[in-house]
């Protein structure tokens, strides 16, 4: 039988609130790039809403067609009015500390939803989900959603309006990780991972186990500040770095390697302005005068973590 819950439901949930951007923006008449960025806009909603029913072809164009708009500076903002500053201190000093209730709300019922949907089960062997981890984390932000309604007493629309005004302020870079994970596993399917192997074992002593582990998490560091994005490298340098030299080579504990070697990518995206949704976007969301102190606050912690990380992967990836 189907499963009650699909991801798709919350594919189209997330198309339905992209596409209505788009038609907000769209009736905005002093939006500065009225068109062009309903246009962009649309198409990510229809990506969402309808991305099994497009073929992989008529995807790949319409992604083109983003990136252009994107790349020629017409995806714009649109003029949101702000409540008084004085209007806004009173509802956060109402609030207090129950502001984050929302944010707390979303681990604890990812856990929740997880736990049903592993241990209850359903009259005529019908399963929850197929992809439970992700639709337990749907769940729950649907429901923070409603606890955030009612919390701060708004209307249905709010979280609409609100919503939109944060996708238009981080605009394009919220579709780069997609499209960064994407490439990595392109990469992955052309050999990109035999040839970075091949370079590794030509120019440095990997029959050394620390050298091994050295390799991989530098490798993994570097790539991801290419790419933007760790799962994207994880393909990539696992399977040309990782694999062969530090299990197949040292006998290393595979998955301590990969583990600690997503440790080390993320230490790259602290360092690099590709990972845009993570470093230039709250940049952009404070209206920091420079778009890089992100980045520079987050550098001597990632260079501190980066070292701990090497040493840890090679104290416990060949003991167990």
């Amino acid at each position: 039988m189907k499963p009650l819950f699909s991801l798709e439901i919350f594919y189209a949930i997330c198309g339905l609130v992209v596409l209505a951007v788009a038609v907000g923006i769209g009736r905005d008449q002093a939006h500065p790039t009225r068109w062009s960025s309903a246009a962009f806009w649309f198409l990510f909603g229809a990506t969402f809403l309808l991305g099994k029913l497009i073929p992989p072809f008529a995807t790949g164009c319409m992604l083109l067609v983003m990136v252009a708009l994107a790349a020629l500076n017409r995806v714009r903002k649109s003029e949101f009015t702000e409540l008084p500053k004085e209007v806004r201190l009173a509802s956060a000093e109402r609030l207090g500390n129950r502001i984050f209730l929302p944010a707390a709300v979303i681990p604890a019922l990812v856990v929740v939803f997880y736990l049903i949907f592993k241990w209850v089960k359903l009259p005529g062997e019908r399963i929850w989900a197929t992809d439970p981890t992700v639709v337990a984390l749907s769940l729950a932000a649907l429901c923070a959603l409603v606890v955030g309604i009612r919390l701060t007493r708004s209307t249905p629309l709010a979280p609409l309006q609100e919503g939109s005004r944060l996708l238009q302020t981080v605009g394009w870079a919220l579709v780069l990780p997609q499209m960064l994970a994407a490439l990595g596993g392109i990469f992955a399917k052309a050999g990109v991972g035999a040839v970075v192997s091949d370079l590794v074992s030509s120019a440095f002593p990997t029959q050394i186990p620390f050298v091994a582990v050295l390799a991989y998490c530098v490798a993994m560091a570097l790539f991801t500040m290419a790419m933007g994005n760790a799962f994207a490298a994880f393909a990539v340098i696992t399977q040309g770095i990782g694999l062969p030299f530090i299990v197949q080579e040292h006998g290393g504990h595979p998955a301590i390697m990969a583990a600690l070697g997503m440790l080390s990518g993320y230490c790259g995206t602290l360092c690099t302005p590709m990972a845009a949704n993570f470093n230039l976007v709250p940049a952009m969301l404070l209206e920091l005068d420079d778009k890089y102190a992100v980045i520079k606050a987050q550098l001597p912690m990632a260079a501190a973590v980066f070292a701990f990380n090497v040493l840890m992967m090679w104290a416990l990836v060949y003991r167990f």
